[in-house]
């Protein structure tokens, strides 16, 4: 009977002390939410604005020679709904994207949404692939200028400000004029096959790679400095030892705090980076919305866009959570 009771008190106890952990879990995904709402709205709002502050008119830009047909342009604009005042175009805008409905293109005369479905999967497989080369990147060169060739830090350092500094589009051209038509290790006949991917994903790895790696380095460097590395190295473990199996695990942490916004980046490089190397995905069909000002498909794009970045940025953060102790204390602190 003690022993039940005893039991029963245990339990009680446990799911007592759970409680608040719970409602700490559920208020951060709230906030979460609602934050990646304003975000979007945010970006929707601006777009929508910019774009209508531009100099150009749509109906021209769409009819082309045919812009001074006054029966052609009636229709254009009627066909449209550009007749309405803006803060109408505006709210109906928002009234559907709850429904999935983003318009339909102007130069296309598509679904935006079908548009997009058909674009996203070459731009986000060009942005991950890169992310991914840049985090190999920095762990290959911190490993490197960390340990063995500590001596070479000075060059690499240099290097590295030197990419970081240099444009995507400028690293994916040079890329393109030595590696294939010079040296001809790439084709450049088809843009989409798996071999083409390699030049475009190291054009945006290399700049975002030596970023990680000045943050990856810092954080391994002062973790050598750390009690902890200390007692390591006089239980006889030598310094690339202790900096591989425990300098580079804490130095990891701020890295992955960053990537939720490099990941981000990443995706409005790869719109810029595929026009160089004729890729197919949301920079053609960006080029060409921009070109006639195709207001639908403009405030898709960026929707699509700002929707990944706060996806990959709330996956970030909750790695980092999960990884990091000291970060859960410090949020269940706050609130």
């Amino acid at each position: 009977m003690d022993h039940f009771v005893l039991h029963n008190t245990r339990q009680v106890a446990a799911e007592t002390a759970a409680a608040p952990r719970r409602a700490h879990l559920a208020k951060l995904v709230l906030y979460r939410i609602l934050g990646a709402l304003f975000v979007l709205w945010a970006a929707t709002t601006l777009t929508f604005l910019a774009v209508h502050a531009t100099p150009g008119d749509t109906v021209s830009l769409l009819l082309g020679e045919n812009r001074d047909d006054p029966v052609l342009r009636a229709r254009t604009i009627e066909r449209w709904g550009l007749d309405h005042p803006l803060w109408y175009q505006y709210l109906v805008y928002l009234a559907r994207i709850p429904t999935g409905d983003l318009g339909t293109s102007y130069s296309f005369s598509r679904p935006v949404t079908s548009l997009l479905a058909e674009s996203i999967g070459p731009t986000l497989q060009l942005a991950f692939s890169a992310a991914i080369g840049a985090v190999l990147i920095a762990y290959l060169l911190t490993a490197l200028t960390s340990t063995r060739f500590r001596r070479l830090r000075p060059i690499s350092q240099v290097v590295e400000l030197i990419l970081l500094s240099a444009p995507a589009f400028w690293l994916g051209i040079v890329l393109l004029l030595v590696f294939s038509f010079k040296l001809g290790w790439f084709s450049i006949v088809d843009p989409d096959s798996p071999s083409a991917l390699v030049l475009p994903a190291l054009s945006l790895a290399l700049p975002i790679g030596c970023y990680l790696t000045q943050i990856l380095r810092d954080g391994a460097d002062r973790a050598m400095e750390q009690p902890f590395s200390l007692t390591s190295r006089s239980r006889g473990l030598s310094a690339p030892q202790v900096h591989t199996r425990h300098a580079l695990k804490h130095g990891t942490v701020p890295v992955i705090t960053v990537l939720g916004l490099v990941i981000g980046s990443l995706i409005g490089g790869a719109v810029v980076v595929e026009q160089v190397f004729g890729r197919s995905g949301l920079g053609q069909i960006a080029v060409q919305a921009v070109t006639v000002k195709d207001i639908p498909l403009i405030l898709g794009i960026t929707l699509v866009a700002t929707a990944a970045f706060v996806a990959a940025s709330t996956a970030v953060d909750i790695i980092a959570l999960a990884i990091d102790p000291r970060l859960r204390t410090a949020r269940a602190s706050r609130s």
